[in-house]
């Protein structure tokens, strides 16, 4: 390999080299580099387009002071200063109010200044140079925060949105079943609603509905939305009257599967009834509604734009669902075709920025009905790890994000063939560059109706397997990225919000980085099945306090399905089995980890070597066990709960198996009054509670 290639490389922060999950060692085709550092804005394809690329990289590192840089609170700050030398004059203006000025002595190009104790954005001016200083504190808000306890023993339940079942709800679950389950959970004793993700999708496209490939991770799905919330059950009533949905509706409710299809065209189509007709005669809505816009911003009015052009764009071309095919200058949100567009589709664009509003009124009603019944945390909302690349985030901030590289996963011991999950991210240059504001506001937008997220795939704060279009999953790279910057910004809004932060930790994770979590207080997982050492599982008592403890995930089978195989059932017709095993291989070990997860989950009185067939005896078990963990936090998917079989999605599955569809059966307010439901949480409660 070229040696100025590797050079240019290692500057953008490719690694050239990985080892595999067997621990051999590979390196990254030649190809597959220039592709990712052209998505880095940093062309390698000539000899001249590396020299280049070499110098501007070089020189980044010595250039003027970036618009943002982060620090600790409490330590001292070393800023490198460009031009400047000798005595130094500083001027920071702190968040909140206050100054602080001093002189001092540069030092090699560095600026040393004095520690700040308080945390929040304060604007520094020194050198001529103007930046934000991002203060963070040592560790994100805690659960004992949240408990205002040291030893905090808390759980949580964690749900599908989608999944819930509400009269009025037409046939996809929102945040008004997500209400009504926070309070009775809250009764139960609950801490917090654990959430899938509820970032935006494609309205103009009801069958893509992942909730992991959104089209915005900084705006929100609005078929989550009531809009009895915001404008009464009567206007809502009368415009499904006036549209004739009622029979279609009923029969969408009653369904066991989410019918995306049907569904979401019925209910927007509901809703932009109640934009039309209903509230241009309700005027202080109208005018909240006007004073939300106005909050919005750009941001907001870029996405509603991209929905109201994607949705014109389909209607004339479905070849056209990604904005990258788009002509006439519609592609770059800021050129004169999408303005007149946006000036020509004034009330189309309006819907859009309506469908946000109901959904965010929406949203905060179920966080308040959650801590009004006493939920210390209430709701804690999900950030997938990226956005659908033909979608609203990648086409408003394109400058920002990594066009034409998928999020992926390198090959392991499950996958021979690595993973591209299609999904695009932020360009760490482009992050360093603008000060971070993108990643900023995102997690603004996630923590706003929360007490705390989970973030999925935390690793990609460190580092993301990259794959560009057209090249296997195996010929990616990783990427670095600006670890310490990122937790710091993330501790910083956790701070600022009040919101606890989970990090999900499974996978192929790098060395030392587990620690790094915790010593900026994120919370890491650890999930039942995956406690193990060798041929034993981990008693409770030796689960991490750095950790959640979890019965499992939305990928996971769930306690009952895990223990009769169902897993099982549904991947071996898929040919979904680890590597080098058969059906027969795979209920053998099932039947093994069988008796080895009752001997450490047996409560006691009962024979830790005889296993119960029934797997409603080991869903209990499995909860008190997780209960009596010292993690600081317990979560509990409500299929546990309901000891159903069926997980939500099977990964390695596209059509093959119901992911992100199935109902479940009872009524959002009911489905924790039956009295096994309630003996389950019981059993959990009382051993959360050492009793």
């Amino acid at each position: 390999m070229d040696d100025a290639l590797l050079h240019l490389a290692r500057l953008a922060g490719i690694s050239p080299h990985w080892h595999d999950a067997f621990g051999r060692p590979q390196t990254v085709p030649t190809d597959s580099l220039r592709a990712i550092l052209g998505a880095l804005e940093l062309p390698a394809a000539t000899g001249a387009d590396l020299a280049d690329s070499i110098a501007r990289a070089e020189a980044e590192r010595f250039s003027d002071l970036p618009p943002l840089v982060t620090a600790d609170a409490g330590a001292h700050v070393r800023l490198h200063v460009p031009g400047a030398s000798g005595r130094v004059r500083y001027h920071v203006t702190l968040d909140g109010g206050g100054v602080v000025e001093g002189e001092a002595e540069m030092e090699d190009g560095v600026l040393p200044l004095p520690a700040f104790d308080t945390p929040g954005y304060h604007t520094l001016e020194a050198g001529g140079f103007r930046t934000v200083l991002a203060v963070a504190p040592q560790r994100c808000f805690g659960v004992a925060d949240a408990a205002h306890g040291e030893q905090a023993r808390l759980w949580a339940l964690a749900v599908q949105i989608y999944g819930l079942r509400r009269d009025g709800d037409c046939g996809i679950g929102d945040f008004s079943g997500l209400s009504q389950l926070a309070v009775k959970a809250a009764n139960e004793g609950a801490s917090a609603l654990v959430l899938s993700p509820v970032h935006a999708g494609f309205s103009a496209d009801a069958h893509h509905f992942s909730p992991y490939a959104p089209s915005s991770r900084q705006f929100l799905n609005p078929l989550h939305a009531d809009p009895h919330v915001v404008l009464g059950g009567h206007a809502v009533d009368a415009a499904i009257a006036a549209l004739g949905f009622g029979s279609e509706i009923a029969r969408l409710e009653r369904a066991r599967m989410v019918d995306w299809p049907a569904a979401g065209p019925i209910k927007l189509a509901i809703m932009r009834r109640l934009y039309e007709e209903t509230l241009p005669h309700m005027p202080e809505l109208m005018a909240a509604f006007e004073a939300f816009r106005a909050a919005g911003g750009q941001a907001l009015e870029d996405h509603a734009r991209f929905e109201a052009i994607h949705a014109a764009q389909l209607q004339a071309d479905p070849d056209t669902w990604n904005w990258r095919t788009w002509g006439d200058g519609l592609a770059d949100p800021r050129s004169h075709a999408v303005s007149a567009f946006a000036r020509q589709h004034a009330d189309e664009v309006g819907f859009h920025v309506f469908l946000q509003w109901l959904a965010d009124r929406s949203l905060a009603q179920a966080q308040d009905a959650a801590r009004s019944a006493g939920m210390p945390l209430g709701l804690i909302s999900d950030l997938a790890v990226g956005t659908d690349g033909g979608g609203s985030q990648a086409w408003s901030r394109q400058s920002d994000m990594l066009i034409g590289l998928s999020v992926g996963a390198p090959p392991d011991l499950l996958n021979g063939l690595g993973q591209s999950w299609g999904l695009s991210a932020f360009s760490p240059r482009a992050l360093v560059h603008s000060g971070f504001g993108a990643f900023r506001d995102m997690l603004g937008a996630v923590m706003a109706h929360a007490g705390g997220v989970r973030i999925d795939h935390i690793m990609g704060l460190m580092r993301l397997w990259l794959v560009p279009e057209g090249f296997s999953a195996t010929q990616g790279a990783y990427l670095a990225y600006p670890f310490d910057d990122l937790a710091r910004l993330v501790a910083l809004e956790s701070h600022r919000r009040r919101a606890i932060v989970i990090g999900e930790d499974l996978g192929t994770v790098p060395e030392g980085f587990r620690e790094k979590l915790s010593a900026r207080g994120i919370l890491g997982m650890k999930v039942l099945w995956f406690e193990r050492h060798g041929d034993w599982f981990t008693r409770a008592d030796h689960y991490s306090r750095d950790a959640i403890a979890v019965t499992g995930t939305h990928d996971l089978p769930t306690v009952a399905g895990w223990w009769k195989g169902r897993d099982i059932d549904w991947r071996v017709p898929l040919g979904i089995v680890g590597e080098g095993q058969t059906e027969a291989s795979e209920r053998e070990a099932r039947s093994r980890d069988r008796h080895a997860i009752w001997q450490a989950i047996a409560p006691e009185g009962t024979d830790p070597n005889a296993p119960p067939e029934e797997p409603e005896t080991v869903v209990e078990a499995a909860l008190s066990f997780i209960g009596r963990t010292p993690a600081p936090l317990v979560v509990i998917p409500v299929d546990d709960a309901l000891a159903l079989e069926e997980q939500p999605n099977l990964p390695g599955t596209v059509d093959e198996h119901p992911n992100w569809r199935r109902r479940l059966a009872p009524q959002a307010a009911d489905m924790l009054d039956n009295a096994a439901v309630h003996q389950r949480l019981s059993l959990l409660d009382r051993a959360r509670k050492g009793a």
